[in-house]
């Protein structure tokens, strides 16, 4: 969202700051933005061209943000704005919903199995993952070794047809 408050060249601004964080990619997923993964915000430009980005963690003790906050303020200042900060929010919590279809491509191309959206959540009388889909097959004969995987919000699935070994990002 970005946030109107101004001239046409202030909402250019603010167009301008929201892309060029939006290109942020994530420390832990690079094949993802934090735009794809839907943390991203809020940016806003005030009169005196001061960015205010807003960033929801995946969850609370992200240890990613930090880095999130460093990479979001050095690409907008290369890109020549001279005050930027970063707010975490924390609420609304970060849902597996905000993830965008291009995120959930690139995720799946990347080998990482992403979560159901809602409407295939809501598709089923009881919302149990008995299998997740190999990403790199598509076999539904998977099973989860580790219900943590490379990080806190996902888990380590084996695919019993390939044999390969995947990451699936938890549905929250």
């Amino acid at each position: 969202m970005v946030t109107s408050t101004g001239s046409v060249g202030h909402v250019d601004q603010q167009t301008r700051a929201w892309a060029i964080a939006a290109t942020v990619p994530d420390p832990e997923l690079p094949v993802v933005t934090i735009d794809d993964l839907g943390i991203l915000r809020d940016v806003t430009v005030d009169c005196q061209q001061r960015v205010h980005v807003r960033v929801t963690p995946t969850y609370s003790g992200c240890p990613a943000m930090e880095t999130i906050r460093d990479d979001v303020v050095e690409r907008l200042t290369c890109a020549g704005f001279r005050h930027v900060a970063v707010e975490f929010v924390l609420a609304p919590a970060w849902t597996t919903d905000w993830i965008t279809a291009e995120g959930r491509r690139k995720l799946e191309e990347y080998g990482v199995a992403p979560p159901p959206t809602a409407a295939e959540r809501a598709a089923g009388p009881v919302a149990l993952t008995l299998s997740v889909r190999c990403p790199q097959c598509g076999s539904p004969d998977t099973r989860e070794t580790s219900r943590f995987g490379s990080t806190a919000c996902k888990s380590l699935w084996q695919c019993r047809a390939c044999r390969e070994p995947f990451d699936h990002f938890k549905a929250i």
